[in-house]
């Protein structure tokens, strides 16, 4: 029993080292939440044919880059919608409301979802900020670890 506390202990230390580092970004995503993040770019030599992109906003694409960069990040996230269920933003937030300790791997993997297909489909990080979900899975995190470490004193 004590082992298992331990190896708990372990568990929740690490997933509060990985957090940490994104939890700075949380009052910017909850300031922004609902709002579009992104302008399409209007510069000098754009032609009427051309193609027009969107400009993110500095504090998002350094979220990106950070949570990209971290180990939170599951290239496998496909597995985690298809295991569970998940078509909809509905059905991201419902599983994100549940989400317990041993839920982890699947707020993993909808966050990888936004992040690393943000990255070729550039719609999907503006999506995550409109619809919370960045706010949303943060604050879940945040809540699991804070719990454990309450209990485990």
């Amino acid at each position: 029993m004590e082992e298992k506390m331990e190896y708990r202990q372990q568990v929740v230390q690490e997933y509060r080292r990985l957090l940490n580092p994104l939890l700075q970004y949380l009052p910017w995503l909850e300031s922004h939440s609902g709002k579009s993040v992104s302008r399409n770019y209007q510069g000098q030599g754009l032609s009427k044919r051309s193609i027009s992109f969107p400009v993110y906003d500095a504090t998002l694409m350094n979220f990106v880059r950070e949570a990209a960069a971290s180990e939170l990040m599951d290239r496998n996230y496909c597995y985690v919608y298809t295991r569970n269920q998940i078509r909809t933003h509905e059905d991201e937030k419902r599983v994100i409301a549940a989400a317990e300790l041993r839920d982890w791997e699947i707020l993993r993997g909808i966050l990888s979802k936004y992040v690393l297909e943000g990255m070729t489909k550039a719609t999907l990080w503006g999506e995550a900020v409109q619809e919370n979900l960045f706010v949303l899975i943060l604050r879940k995190m945040r809540d699991i670890v804070e719990y454990w470490d309450r209990t485990k004193r």
